[in-house]
């Protein structure tokens, strides 16, 4: 047990520990309910609705057609919990937050058997206060499933417990595709090679675990045939013909990987190099120097689960010409393990003070961020900083009398603490601000309270967050269809040949800031306009 000289004796790191837990699982639900970012969240909100609502199980819409992207099982859970609890924010966000509680308690469970009581406490620490796991708590897509099942599906086959590691490995692939298996394989097949211990890999539990994750993938496989395969008229992707089952185990993965697919992107091999200085904040340089330092003492290691499962992954996602920041979330829980490893194995004075002097720079770089943010975006929730900030002045106060500023305890928590400071205020006060600025959700507001069950027409604007929101019909068209309600932008508005203008909402796309944006003196002009019209 690591003991400090400035705490009293009847107070231990274990119930400093449990103290931080308490808040860092309340600030995960913090964000329960701040409405759903457009484009992709609102668009997974709108299809789980749509499920709910029809009892449709197994085929997937967007906007009355066949959609061919994603897996089920995400939209299966998120409409679940609405047949349960109704058509929510919160009901649609809070159980990708369970999985990924479920996910920090696997990180806990496994960092614990592989290393010891206080790598697995500091792990789970670092996972729930790395920047981008936190922000993903408004922005809700696949990730919060995936960073779940994947280190529960590692876990289990290290345990050698073969069906529930299939079970957590199929929920995976059904939840991103084929390549969910490349953590899960990497992080066991690794540690198995690198250890030595490679002919272990030929045992018949393997093949076992491959054919059961099989079966317990069909449901997926199912619904793709009867939605796509029996039905080649349909129109998928601009053409008829389209195999379900060939995109979800080629196009949708090989294809996005070699860019020959029918969804395109432009990849960058430095992309995550850069993207974790800030998506794993305040722990990106102990990240970084944790990973270098497992290289360096590789014959020495006692595991290599997680740079297996890690690295495998960094690199196929680097290579990939499809690349988003909310990508690498997913084996976060390895990133996690591995940096509260090396941090806790830091013990010569050289490797304390580059500890204490990169955190606490960090800290004090993330203090200066999140008042340059107030003071530039001006909320008008403006006051409501004094939660954060009295939060902050607790933890603080609640750290000076357990711990001597100097221990490498005390700088492992204050870095917990501006963590929990920094996205308390964007769960309490930025983000629930900007969202006056996502014109889906407040057009829906303002029809659901002032035109109550009146259907609307998404004319030349398009919003799924209108959609997800709306309690009445939503529909899209091309085309003025006659005498009704539209949703439209400014080209739209111009084409009408007579309309009554309802209200006008601001839009900006809050998922893609920019400083024009953040900055309340050029705001103005960075804003779109939204229009609700009766006309024809």
């Amino acid at each position: 047990m690591l003991t400090t000289s400035y705490r009293p004796a009847n107070i231990t790191e274990r119930q400093v520990w449990q103290f931080f837990i308490v808040i860092l699982v309340l600030l995960q639900f913090s964000a329960l309910f701040v409405p759903v970012l457009e484009p992709d969240a609102a668009l997974y909100a709108g299809i789980s609705k749509t499920m709910a609502l029809r009892h449709d199980y197994l085929n997937l819409f967007v906007d009355g057609h066949d959609w061919l992207d994603k897996p089920h099982f995400p939209f299966w859970i998120a409409a679940l919990s609405f047949n349960i609890f109704g058509i929510h924010t919160w009901s649609y966000k809070l159980p990708a937050i369970l999985f990924l509680l479920l996910g920090v308690w696997y990180t806990w469970r496994f960092a614990r058997e592989l290393y010891d009581e206080t790598v697995a406490r500091w792990a789970v620490c670092i996972l729930l206060t790395a920047e981008h796991l936190v922000l993903s708590n408004n922005d809700v897509r696949a990730e919060p499933y995936l960073t779940g099942l994947i280190i529960a599906a590692v876990y289990h086959f290290y345990r050698k417990q073969i069906i529930p590691g299939a079970i957590f490995t199929a929920c995976a692939i059904m939840t991103k595709g084929i390549f969910a298996i490349v953590p899960i394989g990497a992080a066991i097949g690794g540690h198995l090679i690198f250890s030595g211990q490679a002919k272990e890999l030929l045992r018949w539990r393997w093949l076992l675990a491959v054919i059961l994750t099989a079966i317990f993938t069909a449901p997926e496989l199912y619904a793709l045939y009867t939605q796509f395969d029996l039905h080649p008229e349909k129109l998928v992707f601009g053409r008829t013909a389209v195999s379900g089952l060939r995109f979800f185990f080629w196009d949708s993965q090989f294809g996005r990987f070699m860019n020959t697919g029918p969804i395109k992107g432009s990849g960058d091999p430095f992309f995550f190099f850069h993207t974790l200085l800030w998506a794993f904040l305040p722990w990106s340089v102990m990240l970084y120097a944790a990973v270098i330092m497992f290289i360096r003492k590789w014959k020495s290691q006692a595991e290599y689960y997680c740079i297996s499962g890690a690295l495998a992954t960094f690199v196929l996602f680097s290579l990939s010409r499809f690349q988003l920041p909310h990508y690498m979330n997913i084996v976060f829980p390895f990133f996690a393990i591995l940096t509260a490893k090396y941090i806790l194995s830091l013990q010569t004075e050289k490797g304390l003070k580059f500890f204490r002097t990169t955190q606490y720079t960090i800290i004090i770089l993330v203090a200066v961020l999140g008042v340059v943010i107030d003071l530039l975006y001006k909320p008008a929730m403006h006051i409501l900083w004094l939660i954060p900030a009295g939060t902050l002045l607790l933890l603080y106060v609640l750290l000076r009398y357990w711990m001597d500023k100097t221990t490498k305890q005390a700088v492992f928590y204050r870095s917990v603490a501006i963590s929990i400071l920094l996205n308390l205020y964007l769960n309490t006060v930025l983000y629930p601000d900007m969202m006056q600025y996502q014109s889906g959700t407040t057009a829906a507001n303002y029809l659901n309270s002032a035109l109550p069950g009146k259907a609307v027409t998404m004319y030349k604007a398009h919003s799924y967050s209108l959609e997800f929101y709306a309690k009445a019909p939503v529909t899209v068209s091309d085309t003025i269809t006659g005498q009704g309600i539209y949703f439209t932008n400014k080209e739209g508005l111009a084409t009408f040949h007579k309309y009554t203008l309802i209200k006008t909402f601001p839009q900006f796309w809050v998922s893609k800031l920019d400083l024009p944006f953040v900055r309340k003196a050029t705001r103005a002009a960075a804003l779109e306009e939204r229009y609700l019209i009766s006309g024809y």
